[in-house]
């Protein structure tokens, strides 16, 4: 086992036929995940599977309310503020060994409150699977925080692993959710709760039971996305690459569905991701 406090350096893990690649001085990042030598995640610092904290998505114009104050957040490309504050960020790895390891985050400036985010990565011993946990907690004063993860899986699976179109039929996406968040021309939820739509989808699913969502690339590799949460967006927009992200709210949640971290209640949320060879 090895324990640090290092931000430079990636941690692989391995077990059975997976191999798995965490990159902490890019936001903590899976990289990499390999299945018998498969990659599943387009590969770039942008990509792979990245943690959305404190907040998932777009956050209405980066404006948001908690005890009767407005607080302004940095805006992406667009208008809204999008994905967090830790997702280019540099963390730490704690600890780490062939199958597990920790990593941590200092919230700071420009998160109005300070607090700690702790992301964990286990392998199942068999190499079947991946259980990643995330937590939150402030250093002193409650504040509202999301949690959850951005994957971007490779449509097609082969050869050209950077994106393009490999070898195989393309992924299939199945999920059966309870209502679809309708989303308005600004790609916000409008608050309305409507029957799930077909695709294709930038969209936000409630999933009341927790998240359950399989992707199936025929003759090749079936991986099944679990969480207790009970939000998942679905986007598969793009021809190369499709994402399934767990969260623990919808976007725009630190309006309208704010969580509280206070100092004896910690926001915690976990996925397990389980495949098998086809």
């Amino acid at each position: 086992m090895t324990d640090s406090a290092t931000t430079d350096a990636g941690v692989t893990l391995r077990a059975g036929d997976a191999e798995l690649r965490v990159e902490p001085h890019q936001g903590c990042r899976l990289a990499s995940l390999r299945i018998r030598g498969k990659e599943l995640l387009r590969q770039g610092e942008k990509y792979g599977a990245f943690v959305m904290v404190p907040w998932c998505g777009r956050t209405d114009q980066g404006r948001f309310r908690s005890g009767g104050e407005l607080y302004q957040l940095p805006l992406g490309s667009g208008p809204h503020a999008l994905h967090g504050t830790v997702r280019h960020a540099a963390w730490s790895t704690v600890r780490s060994d062939e199958r597990t390891a920790v990593f941590t985050y200092e919230l700071t400036d420009p998160w109005p409150w300070e607090g700690r985010v702790t992301q964990a990565v286990e392998l199942a011993e068999d190499g079947g699977g991946v259980t990643l946990t995330l937590g939150v907690e402030t250093a002193d004063v409650s504040f509202p925080a999301q949690a959850g993860w951005h994957p971007w899986f490779l449509r097609h699976l082969g050869e050209r692993d950077s994106g393009g179109s490999g070898s195989g039929d393309g992924v299939r996406i199945d999920f059966d959710p309870e209502w679809q968040e309708e989303r308005g021309v600004d790609h916000l939820p409008t608050g309305k709760r409507v029957p799930p739509r077909p695709g294709p989808w930038d969209d936000c699913f409630g999933m009341p039971q927790g998240v359950d969502v399989t992707l199936t690339w025929p003759g090749e590799v079936q991986l099944r996305v679990a969480s207790r949460a009970e939000w998942v967006v679905v986007y598969d927009e793009q021809p190369d690459v499709v994402c399934v992200e767990p969260q623990t709210g919808p976007p725009n949640g630190l309006n309208t569905h704010p969580q509280l971290v206070t100092p004896i209640d910690p926001l915690e949320v976990s996925t397990t991701w389980t495949w098998r060879t086809l």
